[in-house]
């Protein structure tokens, strides 16, 4: 799995077990949805550290809480 994909998949679960949309992701977060959708259909695949601290800040989590999965500790290698 690539890291986008992994930051998508984490988005997505966290949305789910929260119950929010993307749209009250994004309101809550106080980013546009634009932004919010184009990480999530893929248009953005290099989402800034501090756009996903606000997107954590939305979620009530922290930027910690957001990468302690198996998904992000088993990352392949990026560089090719």
């Amino acid at each position: 799995m690539k890291t986008y994909q992994a930051v998508k998949e984490r988005i997505l679960v966290l949305c789910e077990q929260k119950n929010l949309t993307i749209n009250k992701l994004a309101t809550l977060s106080g980013i546009p949805c634009s932004t919010l959708k184009n990480i999530l259909y893929g248009k953005s695949q290099n989402p800034g550290i501090v756009t996903l601290k606000i997107l954590c800040d939305g979620l009530e989590i922290s930027l910690t809480e957001f990468f302690n999965t198996n998904d992000f500790r088993t990352l392949e290698q990026e560089i090719e």
